[in-house]
């Protein structure tokens, strides 16, 4: 596996970035700030966009893996590298997600632990009703790593 930091050309991996938000203005708002990793073992399985939101506190924007590629452990890889990636600069990291049980186990399992919510979230800021297994995705729930 290789993971490699895009610098350029950010919206060549839009595809990908789209399967995890779904949303193209929503993801306009961090990609050119953001720092964009994609795993590739032969081809390419994932990406990440990764923004620095403080002083030492790095979130989480956006994580995808193709639908084939779900499952074998490639986005619990690119966690684990962006966590030694920052760990010289980072006290916190952050990641946002829906309120969907399988999510929140996932981020648990890679090491982050519940931290807020922001209401309505997603009504608020997207044009169109969002749903992740089956659930209507409303508020935004924050989950934390500290080092």
């Amino acid at each position: 596996m290789e993971v490699k930091h895009i610098k350029e050309n950010k919206k060549d991996f839009l595809d990908l970035l789209l399967l995890a938000d779904e949303q193209e203005d929503m993801i306009d708002k961090y990609l050119d700030r953001g720092d964009v990793f994609a795993l590739y073992d032969g081809d390419l399985k994932s990406i990440c966009v990764v923004t620095q939101e403080g002083e030492n506190i790095f979130e989480l924007k956006n994580i995808a893996t193709y639908e084939k590629y779900r499952g074998k452990g490639y986005g619990r890889y690119l966690i684990n590298y962006i966590f030694e990636y920052y760990k010289d600069k980072c006290k916190t990291f952050l990641v946002g997600t829906g309120d969907v049980p399988r999510s929140i186990r996932f981020y648990e399992s890679c090491g982050f632990k519940v931290s807020h919510r922001v209401e309505n979230f997603f009504t608020d800021n997207y044009d169109h009703l969002m749903y992740e297994d089956g659930v209507q995705l409303v508020d935004m729930v924050y989950l934390k790593k500290e080092f």
